[in-house]
């Protein structure tokens, strides 16, 4: 594979580091060169590395180009990589000629890479927006900076996020503290604590944050001093601060530092104060010495520090609350240390450069692939339609699971959703997303895809509403005339009201569908008795039954976090609102306090929508005498399984709530507003399970008295629900045999 980058040449930082780092490693898998437009320190550094390298030194574009297709063309050219507004520029001026695919790394925000300087702004700013737009595929140096493309509306499915990554196997060899801050003429007595920040002294890195913090933490800590190393045009206005300040003589300006390892083998604590950043080098580095960090809450920062464990984060601007952290680690040596092995540990298992490469190689994999697909195909990919995009946890457990399997069985395949929040799609699952009614883009995708997915949930029913039947019925039948494969996956059938209704599903599935999965034995005798006879039809499991639950660590601490004590003992309810339901709140609300008078287990409401389902814990808890816990916080998935799996017992009308809990073996009592609540209960094997018409304590008490004399019975309780999740498979081998057709 040859790959060739394209760089302005001026780069500092960062985004120097990062490119040069990865070149040189990369030579080691395959052949990558570097053209820069300049000459200068990233010039002279790349040929020390010994990374392979050629210099365009003229200010004509089109000189500039014809030279840099002189390069090019003695070798094939698999893949273009930019960085920047030049190379950006000349990438996509070169991949016309050349025909090879481009990729750009987004090192930062380039709405703020040039704040403070308009001219700077107004020539690169915008050539770099104009030819950011006309690349094929973007990389974005943290999650933050991907989500921030999404949100300008670049295609989600063509963006990769890396992480910067460090060296950590070469020894570093360092001066010592004192020789060190000698060289940079900084007066460090013993016993002085000293906080280093490396940046450019730009707006964007807000150093008067960081110098009105210390203007306030010298106070209680007087032992503390500041040494930034960086240059940049606010280095007069900052010292000037730092006069009026009185913290003159507490502040050293070292100016640029070649030896930046010294640097932080010499501070105490490293900082950042940036108001944006994607995931920056000077918290990684800083990281090989050990520095315990305080950084503010931007771009990939919280993915490196655990807040209180390995480092502190505050707010960007925040001078008060940096200023309360610089003063905690001033105070206490032994947090240092514990904080700096603790960030060490951290980054060198997560952040290394082996890392950084091994993303990077399979990047470029996925590109090649992708783009070999899309000339040799005339369709690829697929469609997947759903109630998704409405903020409900179980919907969304079905739509990971859906993409997972897809992805596992072929990870280049395109993935297009039908949603009503797109752009929520898009950051979470990192696909192309269409507003579920906008039918114009539908049948264009659906003239390039290759089959079309109506994706878990009961879909097929009137009970909601009859516009959602005909919605998913007319979406059924547009991707058959698309020539689509067309496959029902995991779904619950009915109820189906009106002989009109029947028989209009029976005819749409009988020719439109050519597989169907079903997640249990009653909405196969449904579509039996409808007269469904053309799909395949198999009974197999819901596709939530396959996700895997958090950690333990992450649980817990969202659990502290929501009063819940991990060792405490909890009946959770996951209620919902529905006709008849205000009715029925008051004999819940009598079972709740039931539950904890008998077997001292606190009621824990917690919602599955979170946008609705709160009000329906509302209504119960106004008529309860229990002390309660209500969770107010939006859950992922695998978060609410794993949060499930610390409660004695779950009370649930959401299917989602009852599959979740038995996923970890958790006695259930379901409250049926839906014949799909039912069909689950039964088809599990264990549970007590009411109609919410019936739910009336009297009803529910005995059903609770099962439910705790379950408790010691888990591990059988989680069998049951390891068996559905076998049978899950079933739902994407019937996708395989479509795509293999």
């Amino acid at each position: 594979m040859r790959v060739i980058h394209l760089i302005g040449g001026g780069d500092t930082g960062g985004a120097k580091t990062h490119v040069l780092n990865l070149l040189r490693e990369l030579n080691q898998h395959i052949d990558a060169e570097i053209v820069c437009f300049m000459k200068g320190d990233f010039s002279e550094d790349a040929e020390k590395m010994n990374i392979p390298i050629h210099i365009i030194e003229s200010g004509n574009i089109y000189t500039g180009l014809h030279r840099l297709m002189e390069i090019v063309g003695e070798k094939h050219v698999d893949l273009i990589h930019c960085h920047g507004a030049r190379g950006n520029l000349m990438g996509m001026m070169l991949k016309k000629r050349i025909h090879a695919p481009v990729v750009t790394t987004v090192h930062s925000d380039y709405r703020l890479d040039y704040m403070g300087r308009p001219a700077a702004r107004t020539i690169y700013g915008t050539t770099y927006k104009i030819a950011l737009r006309k690349v094929d595929y973007y990389i974005g140096v943290s999650d933050t900076m991907t989500e921030i493309l999404i949100d300008r509306k670049f295609p989600a499915e063509k963006i990769y996020t890396i992480y910067n990554g460090i060296d950590f196997k070469t020894p570093i060899q360092t001066s010592s503290r004192e020789d060190f801050f000698s060289s940079i003429g900084f007066d460090v007595k013993p016993g002085d604590v000293v906080a280093g920040i490396a940046a450019r002294l730009t707006p964007v890195k807000d150093c008067p944050t960081l110098l009105r913090a210390m203007s306030i933490a010298v106070k209680e800590a007087p032992n503390l001093k500041l040494a930034i190393a960086g240059d940049g045009e606010d280095k007069e206005k900052l010292e000037a601060l730092a006069e009026n300040l009185g913290i003159a003589d507490k502040v050293c300006f070292a100016g640029w530092v070649k030896d930046i390892n010294s640097f932080y083998n010499a501070i105490d604590m490293n900082l950042l104060t940036s108001i944006s950043e994607t995931f920056p080098y000077a918290l990684t580095e800083g990281t090989r010495m050990k520095n315990p960090t305080i950084a503010s809450n931007v771009g990939g920062v919280p993915v490196l520090i655990d807040d209180g464990k390995n480092g502190f984060i505050f707010e960007p601007q925040n001078h008060e609350e940096l200023a309360k952290h610089l003063v905690t680690l001033a105070k206490d040596d032994k947090l240092r240390k514990k904080m700096g092995e603790a960030i060490y540990k951290k980054a060198s298992q997560l952040f290394s450069i082996d890392k950084m490469v091994e993303v990077q190689l399979s990047i470029y994999q996925s590109i090649l692939v992708r783009n070999a697909r899309a000339a040799e195909r005339k369709r690829d990919g697929i469609i997947i339609c759903g109630a998704y995009g409405h903020g409900n946890a179980g919907d969304d457990a079905i739509l990971e699971s859906i993409i997972y399997s897809v992805k596992n069985a072929d990870e280049y395949m395109p993935v297009t959703v039908l949603a009503k929040n797109t752009l929520n799609i898009k950051k979470t699952f990192r696909v192309n997303s269409i507003y579920t009614f906008n039918f114009f883009k539908m049948a264009r995708e659906m003239k390039k895809s290759l089959l079309y997915i109506n994706g878990g949930g009961s879909l097929i029913q009137n009970v909601t509403s009859r516009r959602s039947l005909y919605y998913y019925l007319l979406t059924l039948k547009l991707a058959k005339m698309k020539k689509n494969k067309v496959d029902m996956y995991g779904c619950g059938i009915g109820p189906v009201t009106g002989d009109f209704n029947v028989k209009r599903v029976t005819k749409i599935l009988n020719s439109s569908v050519d597989s169907i999965t079903l997640r249990e034995k009653h909405s196969y005798d449904e579509l039996k008795k409808f007269g469904v006879t053309m799909p395949t039809m198999e009974v197999t499991s819901d596709p939530a039954l396959i996700l895997k639950p958090t950690d333990k660590e992450q649980t817990e601490e969202f659990l502290n976090k929501n009063g819940i004590s991990p060792m405490g003992s909890y009946a959770c309810f996951l209620l919902r609102t529905w006709p008849g339901y205000s009715e029925k709140a008051a004999e819940i609300a009598k079972t709740a306090d039931y539950i904890y008078e008998k077997y001292h287990l606190t009621p824990v409401f917690i919602p599955i929508n979170f946008l609705s389902d709160n009000k329906a814990a509302e209504m119960v808890i106004e008529h309860m005498k229990a002390p309660h816990i209500t969770v107010n916080a939006k859950t992922e998935p695998e978060l609410l399984i794993s949060v499930l799996s610390y409660m004695k017992i779950v009370i649930s009308m959401r299917l989602h709530g009852l599959i979740f809990s038995s996923m970890s073996g958790v006695p259930i009592v379901g409250i049926s507003y839906d014949p799909k609540v039912n069909s689950f209960v039964d088809y599990l094997g264990y549970g007590q399970c009411m109609n919410l018409e019936d739910a009336s304590f009297e009803k529910l008490s005995p059903a609770i008295d099962e439910a705790v004399s379950l408790i010691p019975e888990r591990a059988r309780l989680k069998a049951c629900a390891d068996e559905l999740a076998v049978r899950e498979k079933g739902n994407i081998e019937a996708v395989k045999k479509l795509l293999e057709r």
